[in-house]
């Protein structure tokens, strides 16, 4: 895979955006911490809250980071920006609007799967990065479109079955393009995003309904 900059480069602009943008990282973390506290305890609350929580995440990953930063190594970091705010668009469309994203009481196995996933993201995966080396600043922090993607995929699912089709889509594209970019790159920690297309692709098929066809749940 031909890449128009370097592995220095690569972690030289996650320092950059880490720098620059201190403390926003606490706050990324500290809102994935709240909506996940919703989910487990206010599930039928939590629909459109982690709705628009993810619209804000993946639109701050395509102003702060793909625009702001990657652009500077990365001619198609606009195309990787749009297609993070196709994802935060649809999120808020889909969940924030029209609710039908939305979640249950109880933990099933997808469920348990999702947890872990999002255990993964926010402990696991900074915590390898270190483990190998790539210590902040440079180093892809959450908010950073790889753990925001694993984050994301682990609450979609812990959602309730029949999720629309168009929320999958641009996290399983960047999925695609993180996983392939973390074999050329050496970026070890972001080869967990193999096994985040493989779920997308399951959701896909398996979990999701066409758009507007989603069941909404009774609100309390």
């Amino acid at each position: 895979m031909n890449l128009p900059f370097s592995q220095e480069q690569f972690f030289e602009v996650f320092a950059a955006y880490n720098l620059a943008l201190w403390p926003a990282q606490i706050a990324l973390n500290a809102l994935a911490m709240a909506m996940l506290a919703v989910v487990l305890w206010a599930p039928r609350r939590a629909g459109r809250l982690v709705s628009w929580g993810l619209a804000l995440l993946w639109t701050w990953q395509a102003l702060a980071y793909h625009l702001a930063f990657f652009w500077s190594i990365n001619p198609a970091a606009p195309f990787f920006a749009a297609v993070s705010l196709v994802a935060a668009t649809a999120f808020a469309w889909q969940g924030g609007i029209r609710r039908a994203l939305q979640f249950q009481p109880g933990l099933s196995v997808r469920s348990v799967a999702g947890l872990i996933q999002i255990v993964f993201a926010l402990l696991i995966y900074p915590a390898i990065g270190a483990y190998i080396g790539h210590r902040y600043p440079a180093s892809p922090t959450f908010g950073l479109p790889c753990p925001t993607t694993l984050f994301t995929f682990g609450l979609l699912l812990m959602a309730a079955p029949n999720l629309p089709r168009i929320v999958v889509l641009a996290p399983l594209a960047w999925a695609l393009i993180g996983s392939t970019a973390a074999l050329a790159l050496g970026v070890n920690e972001d080869l967990g995003l193999v096994v985040v297309a493989a779920l997308g692709v399951y959701m896909l098929l398996r979990r999701s309904a066409p758009t507007g066809d989603s069941p909404q749940l009774p609100q309390p």
